[in-house]
């Protein structure tokens, strides 16, 4: 009987100490699942802010302040995001308006005139604003002229991308663009190198902006135009450098002229079907065979031969510039014997402008000046550039 009172008892303690541990064990767990859910939705590297229900789990109300900061923080994220995506847009589309590599391609030439006239001694900081007031100006002129070509751009393949004609920026928001850069550039060109540069680069804008570009759809003369504008840059940094135009500042517009003229008639050519889908008088439309855009291209090319023994005769450069320019002069030639009708001639031409200045500038004599002039030599020197002004040696 003692015995199975006892066996009794010990089962009902047993039993007793079992639904405690259960019944603890359960509301242990009732606890820390929620703590520990809450806890993983709150972890510092979670994507997303506590919502208030979050809090209701953990049995607390949450604040107006607290409700406040998290929309803030939000908001602020989006406005982030949001100035984040338009800067890279807006960003892209100024790069493209400006035609960069164009502007740069500019600038370069502009750099390389300012060097060969400032002589031996170059002020760096002049150069440095030279070529960022010669940039925007560039920018300001090809935006402008992408404003006045948008709907004919829009029917060539090569340019149907553009800003403009996709509608990634309006027409009011480009001549804004184009209005500020080309009127800071101008006046920096002005308050940190001289007047004459910046008339340089306001007549040359013009001249591209609102001569060449309606020419285009109007004459086939539009390529003779727009290698004058090509030819201004160099003749800009020289006069950024002395302060006015001289005989020898004619040597580098010279060659940019001549060059130009093969250069883009070779481009003219091959590109003909979609110059004429868009609506541009180019020269090689007429030419089905290319002789006559071959012909002018290497009449051009022949101009640019005596540019190395004039520079030698001026005492711009030594006798080794005469021999090397004319190498260079007679490798571009060549191709047009050949054909015209490849990509190759356009990238040997590319080649000839860089090498050149180089070879300008490694033998050149920035110490010696041109005494006299013959009346012929000043006359061949401005014909090309009748509207720039009369080199100072005229009127001695």
């Amino acid at each position: 009987m003692w015995r199975n009172s006892v066996s009794f008892s010990s089962k009902l303690i047993i039993s007793n100490k079992s639904l405690y541990n259960s019944s603890t064990c359960s509301a242990a767990n009732d606890v820390v699942r929620p703590l520990l859910h809450c806890r993983s939705e709150f972890h510092p590297y979670s994507s997303s802010p506590p919502s208030s229900s979050d809090y209701l789990k953990l049995g607390f109300q949450p604040s107006d302040g607290l409700r406040a900061l998290s929309a803030s923080a939000v908001d602020l994220a989006s406005w982030a995001s949001k100035s984040a995506h338009l800067s890279r847009h807006y960003g892209r589309c100024y790069w493209e308006l400006s035609k960069a590599r164009l502007s740069m391609l500019v600038v370069a030439t502009s750099g390389t005139g300012f060097v060969l006239g400032s002589g031996s001694a170059i002020d760096f900081s002049a150069l440095c604003w030279t070529c960022v007031g010669t940039m925007m100006v560039a920018a300001s002129a090809n935006s402008l002229n992408q404003v006045f070509e948008k709907h004919n751009d829009a029917k060539m393949k090569r340019t149907m991308q553009r800003p403009l004609p996709s509608g990634r920026i309006t027409r009011p928001h480009a001549v804004t663009w184009a209005c500020t850069a080309g009127l800071a550039g101008t006046a920096l060109l002005a308050s940190k190198a001289n007047m004459l540069a910046a008339g340089l680069a306001a007549s040359n804008l013009i001249l591209y902006a609102f001569v060449y570009t309606p020419l285009k759809q109007i004459h086939p003369v539009n390529t003779w135009v727009g290698a004058v504008v090509g030819a201004i840059p160099p003749l800009l940094g020289w006069a950024a450098a002395s302060g006015q135009v001289s005989l020898n500042a004619m040597i580098l517009p010279a060659a940019l002229y001549f060059w130009q003229i093969p250069h883009f008639m070779a481009l003219a050519y091959l590109c003909r079907n979609d110059y004429a889908a868009g609506g541009f008088r180019m020269f090689s439309l007429a030419d089905a065979s290319g002789q006559r855009t071959a012909s002018v291209a290497l009449r051009n090319c022949a101009y640019l031969i005596p540019l190395g023994y004039v520079a030698y005769d001026w005492g711009v450069t030594s006798g080794w510039f005469c021999i090397e320019s004319t190498i260079l002069t007679l490798a571009i030639s060549a191709r047009h014997f050949h054909s015209i009708k490849t990509v190759l001639h356009i990238k040997l031409g590319g080649c000839f402008t860089p090498a050149f200045f180089i070879f300008l500038r490694w033998k050149c004599h920035p110490e010696r000046q041109v005494e006299a002039a013959s009346p012929t030599c000043i006359i061949c020197s401005v014909a090309p550039f009748p509207f720039l002004p009369v080199p100072s040696y005229a009127s001695e």
